[in-house]
C-alpha cells in the first residue's frame, strides 16, 4: 500500500485539522483514489526506470512482464502500459467529483502527491536520477522563485 515509500496513513497524520475519524477509517479502506494513484504511479515508475534496472539486474518490472505475457515489442507494452496510466488519471478525476464526505484539502492531497509522481516520471526516472529535469524543476522553486 505504499509507493516510493509513502504510506498514505502517514498522509493522514501530517494533515492536522482536516482529519476526522471518517478520513483515518476511509483511507484504511483503501479507496479507489488511491489505488488508481499507486497503480498509475508504478506503471510511470516501471517505464522510466525499465532500461536501467535491467542494467543493474534488477527485478522485473511491468515492461517486462507485459513483453512476455502479450508477446509484443518494449514500445508496444509501454503503449500499452501507458493508456493503463491514463485511465488511472480519469479513475482519479472521476473519485475527485464523485467522493463528498472527506475533506477537499485531503483529496487534494493525493491528487498532488499523483502529480508528483507524475512530474518524476515523465520522461526519465527522475527519482533515481534526479540531476536532469527534477533538479531544474527543484531549483526554480527554491533557488529562482517567482517574486510576489
Amino acid at each position: 500500500m505504499a509507493f516510493l515509500g509513502l504510506n498514505w496513513r502517514l498522509l493522514l497524520l501530517v494533515s492536522g485539522d482536516i482529519v476526522t475519524r471518517d478520513s483515518f477509517e476511509w483511507l484504511f479502506n483503501i479507496p479507489e483514489i488511491v489505488k488508481a494513484s499507486e497503480s498509475g504511479g508504478r506503471l510511470k515508475d516501471d517505464m522510466a526506470s525499465h532500461k536501467f534496472e535491467q542494467k543493474r539486474g534488477h527485478v522485473t518490472s511491468d515492461v517486462e512482464c507485459y513483453m512476455k505475457e502479450y508477446g509484443v515489442t518494449e514500445e508496444e507494452a509501454k503503449v500499452a502500459l501507458t493508456k493503463q496510466v491514463d485511465n488511472a488519471w480519469k479513475d482519479i478525476n472521476k473519485e475527485l467529483l464523485r467522493i463528498n464526505t472527506i475533506p477537499r484539502p485531503l483529496l487534494f492531497r493525493v491528487l498532488n502527491l499523483t502529480r508528483v509522481i507524475e512530474v518524476l516520471y515523465k520522461n526519465e526516472d527522475g527519482y533515481t536520477h534526479p540531476s536532469g529535469v527534477v533538479k531544474g524543476f527543484v531549483a526554480s522553486v527554491l533557488i529562482r522563485p517567482v517574486p510576489i
